[in-house]
């Protein structure tokens, strides 16, 4: 357990916890760790380094076990990566001549022959059933044998990691941040909060948890130490009986409430009662998960408990034998009636519904008399809405300027994206503008005002995460519509996928899409060599794990778009495997090195999303000729089995192009917003940093920033979204 929360730590924070340990003459294992963290594209800090240094050799070896296992899994080096052709790049056959050695091969066979021949008098051929197909015909070891030694490069990936504080005091920090946390969290780190909740219920607590399914989780946690709830709503209670249940405390997906024991019950349903009493209007929530209370009542057995009367009144509702209006009907019969002005009144009550519906009252809204109705009333109740909202409404009205519109794509919050044609009417530019700028001026008014603001490189153009499946548990991994610079001769893709009960194949593929989002070629295992590119075969089956790459030369791509992608051609789903995870790298032409090399990975991102299909990110050569990602985080529903790439490249191209056009709210925005008359805005070069305080924001942390300065990094970069 105690490595687990440390390797939790390092991967939410890149911080080791201070070291415990004897004092001793630990330099020499403290630079053995340092030279092993390299192989890996990690290094230590000079304070961490010093701090090692001073231990005993023993407490060195022991931190660094946990330290090199925390983050080999961080980067995927915790796995073994073969692949299907021995020298991959080197070597690969053309696609017709490989399966046609496949066949010959299974001619040859005295067991496949006889089957081979009755599918080829068809005229069909199962691939699959080829002895020689899909499964590797080497060990790992003889892999390595066939392959170069790595030749190391400046541009090779180093992460540092920096000293912590000790353990206690990072899981508590960890947990203030997660439970605080002003945006939805995505499932991994939903996940982590949990095991921290667990940890530090009856410890400090955050000021606030705005995040209800957050709040949920904490909840839990709370119950079980015998600590107040914190509940102020019906649904508050209804997804701490999600939590509960093991279910979804989004309430996106249905959950199958287990029996609970009768202490339990007897607090969901004192909640219940105490929020109804406090305020009876909130039984009007209820219609919004009439089906879930429904089957709640069923376990909670309210008329066993006659003095929780207004929990009664709960079930009641969601049965339709009480009646309780709800806020959303009434507003609905207000627009049906054409009653703006009457609709934005009511709103008014509900800051976050109004902020919600602006573009719809703007468009429906008669006059221009309506219209200023509209703005006023926005304006009014900004201060009361939520920071997240405020900027979710402003990056939605940025991209309501153009005269052309672009397709919408939709995102649920398990990452799946559809696309569909934008019908709507513009929002007059007048009343944009004015919007525009009044959430501008709000959000100024809430940011920091720092004396010295610092910036690291290439960060300016990190979209702010302000959903939570706008990134995914990894390395190096930005949210969704960020665009990062890839500097490189060669990019090489890789996935890794280990089956959990059954045969599973994934596949590797890239789309390679011209300008206009048509189709250029591809590279997949119907196309093995193609642009410049090499495709290291195909494997159908995990049981001890399989991994497939694609290597791509990029000075010999042509198109302006590499849309890698990961297909489910049979078998188990993203969120059923044991694991599975996808990654890119960077490479030198002369670099060589085996098929994954660590510390040239670049980023890394575990696949659990829901669909058949996944779209990590996008690659785009500019007009000037350099290549730059932008970041998608995607997931298609695709088909139940026999997903490819060359039947989804229009749907993928569809979707590529929203996320490509769309215009997001990045780190840039916020620091426009906070350059005021009294900040000081510094770009950082690499050199020595300000011996003060500052506000640093970027991809890494720097060495030697004043001990008072606030750090901002994509690891926590939700902390700069205001509350």
């Amino acid at each position: 357990m105690a490595h687990s929360l440390v390797s939790l730590v390092i991967r939410h924070t890149h911080r080791l916890p201070s070291p415990a340990g004897s004092a001793g003459e630990g330099a020499a294992a403290a630079r053995q760790l340092d030279a092993a963290l390299t192989s890996v594209g990690f290094k230590l800090s000079s304070e961490l380094l010093e701090r090692l240094s001073g231990l005993s050799e023993a407490a060195v070896v022991h931190t660094a076990r946990r330290t090199l296992r925390a983050v080999s899994e961080m980067v995927g080096d915790h796995v073994r990566h073969n692949t299907y052709f021995i020298d991959f790049p080197a070597n690969v056959p053309d696609t017709e001549e490989f399966w046609t050695r496949c066949v010959t091969r299974a001619l040859a066979d005295d067991t496949s022959r006889e089957n081979v021949l009755t599918q080829l008098s068809h005229g069909v051929l199962d691939l699959l059933g080829l002895p020689a197909y899909g499964r590797y015909g080497h060990t790992y070891e003889e892999m390595l044998a066939a392959q170069d030694e790595l030749i190391a490069s400046a541009g090779d990936r180093v992460t540092v990691l920096h000293l912590g504080r000790d353990l206690d005091d990072e899981l508590t920090d960890l947990y203030l941040a997660l439970a605080g946390s002003t945006t939805p969290l995505g499932e991994d780190h939903l996940g982590d909060l949990k095991v921290l909740a667990g940890r530090c219920a009856s410890g400090p607590q955050p000021e606030s948890i705005p995040v209800r399914e957050n709040r949920a989780v904490v909840n839990e946690a709370r119950l079980a130490a015998g600590a107040d709830l914190l509940l102020d709503t019906v649904t508050d209670v209804l997804r701490l009986a999600c939590a509960l249940s093991g279910g979804d405390v989004t309430l996106r997906e249905p959950t199958r409430f287990r029996s609970l024991p009768r202490p339990v019950r007897r607090a969901l349903l004192a909640g219940l009662d105490a929020v109804v009493a406090a305020n009876p209007a909130k039984l009007a929530d209820v219609h919004a998960h009439r089906e879930p209370f429904k089957r709640l009542g069923e376990r909670l057995h309210p008329h066993e408990y006659p003095r929780h009367p207004h929990a009664a009144d709960v079930f009641a509702v969601a049965r339709g034998e009480k009646e309780a209006r709800s806020f959303d009907s009434r507003v609905e019969r207000l627009l049906d009636d054409h009653d703006v002005l009457g609709a934005t009144r009511l709103l008014k009550s509900a800051p976050g519904k109004l902020f919600r519906a602006l573009d719809l009252l703007l468009r429906i809204a008669a006059d221009q008399g309506e219209r200023d109705a509209v703005v006023a009333a926005a304006v009014e109740v900004a201060p009361r809405v939520s920071g997240r909202v405020v900027l979710s409404v402003r990056e939605h009205f940025r991209n309501r300027e153009r005269e052309t519109a672009e397709p919408r794509i939709f995102v649920n919050r398990r990452g799946r994206g559809w696309v569909t044609p934008d019908a709507r009417p513009p929002v007059p530019a007048a009343d944009r503008d004015r919007l525009i700028a009044a959430l501008d001026a709000e959000t100024r008014r809430r940011l920091p005002t720092p004396g010295r603001l610092l910036l690291g490189p290439d960060v300016l153009d990190v979209a702010l995460p302000l959903s939570g499946r706008a990134t995914a548990a990894g390395l190096g991994v930005l949210p969704r519509g960020s665009v990062s610079a890839v500097e490189g001769e060669r990019l090489r893709f890789f996935v890794y996928w280990k089956e959990a009960g059954q045969r599973t194949d994934y596949d590797l593929s890239a789309l390679l899409l011209h300008t206009d989002y048509s189709t250029d070629s591809w590279l997949s295992y119907t196309s093995l060599t193609a642009v410049g590119g090499r495709h290291s075969g195909d494997v159908t089956e995990a049981p001890d794990g399989a991994s497939e790459f694609i290597d791509l030369s990029l000075d010999r791509v042509r198109s302006t778009f590499v849309v890698p992608q990961v297909n489910i051609f049979a078998g188990e789903g993203f969120e059923e495997v044991e694991e599975s995870f996808f990654g890119f790298m960077l490479r030198d032409d002369e670099q060589k090195g085996r098929p994954f090399e660590p510390r040239t990975v670049r980023m890394k991102s575990d696949l659990r999303g829901a669909g058949r299909v996944a779209l990590p990110l996008v690659f785009r050569r500019g007009d000037d000729g350099r290549w730059r990602a932008k970041w998608l985080h995607l997931y298609l529903r695709g088909v139940s089995s026999a997903n490819r790439v060359e039947e989804n490249q229009v749907s993928v191209s569809k979707v590529v192009r929203a996320v490509v056009e769309r215009e997001y709210l990045t780190v840039r925005h916020l620091v426009g917003l906070m350059s005021g008359d009294t900040t000081v805005v510094e770009l950082w070069d690499g050199g020595p940093v300000p011996d003060e305080p500052v506000l640093y924001i970027g991809l890494e942390r720097p060495e030697g920033l004043h001990p008072d300065s606030r750090v901002v990094t994509p690891e926590n970069l939700r902390d700069l979204i205001p509350a």
